[in-house]
């Protein structure tokens, strides 16, 4: 893959940094000791964190500045890692949706950052330049129907938008027959040690749960 980030995206977060994770990789609909880290993390975090103590964190934190840069409410459209981390504190039970989304949500749960995880496959062009959406521009969210994009930041594949840190497109989501993977890291708060850790970290939990070799990652920015 090739990942350019648009000179819209370094006025409003000039620090941004980013790391790509691909690999051949085999889903399966369920790992028990995957569940078994994911609640471990909740329970931990519930001892930690509360419900405004989290947007603190900084890879939340970050998404959140740029998100009102861009003239979009972080409030209504949170960012997936503060949904999936103030569901988490509020008691209420992940959506448990197939191995390699429920660890990439382990994943952005992990480290605070918002993470595209995407069925390489499915992409039109080896190229994805990341944005802000426009006024008006389509997107289908992934279970959540058409979606206001306008001043969310926003990947671009030679189609039309694929990921923003609220929600994956549906046209190049996962599913069980994905073999060919590709997650992107978004690192607004622009600490590249702490994204690299975070790509590794999903090579590690793509070792344990998809039958793969970690693949390999690059950062760009």
């Amino acid at each position: 893959m090739n990942i350019i980030v648009s000179n819209e995206i370094e006025t409003v977060c000039p620090g941004f940094v980013g790391a790509c994770v691909e690999a051949n990789v085999v889903n399966t609909p369920f790992s028990e000791a995957l569940w078994i880290e994911i609640k471990e993390m909740g329970e931990r975090y519930r001892q930690e964190l509360t419900t405004e103590s989290l947007k603190e964190m900084s890879g939340i934190a970050a998404t959140r500045r740029v998100y009102k840069a861009c003239g979009k409410d972080p409030s209504r459209y949170r960012p997936a890692s503060e949904a999936l981390i103030r569901r988490m504190l509020q008691g209420k039970d992940l959506y448990q949706i197939d191995t390699l989304v429920d660890l990439i949500n382990l994943a952005s749960i992990a480290y605070g950052y918002s993470i595209g995880g995407f069925d390489a496959d499915k992409f039109v062009g080896d190229t994805l330049t990341l944005g802000v959406g426009k006024e008006g521009e389509p997107y289908e969210g992934i279970g959540r129907g058409m979606i206001n994009i306008q001043g969310l930041p926003v990947y671009r594949d030679a189609q039309g938008g694929v990921g923003t840190p609220t929600s994956d497109h549906e046209r190049t989501k996962i599913s069980l027959d994905t073999q060919h993977l590709v997650v992107l890291i978004n690192g607004y708060d622009g600490k590249e040690e702490r994204v690299v850790e975070n790509a590794r970290f999903i090579q590690n939990l793509l070792q344990k749960y998809a039958q793969s070799d970690g693949g390999h990652y690059f950062v760009y920015r």
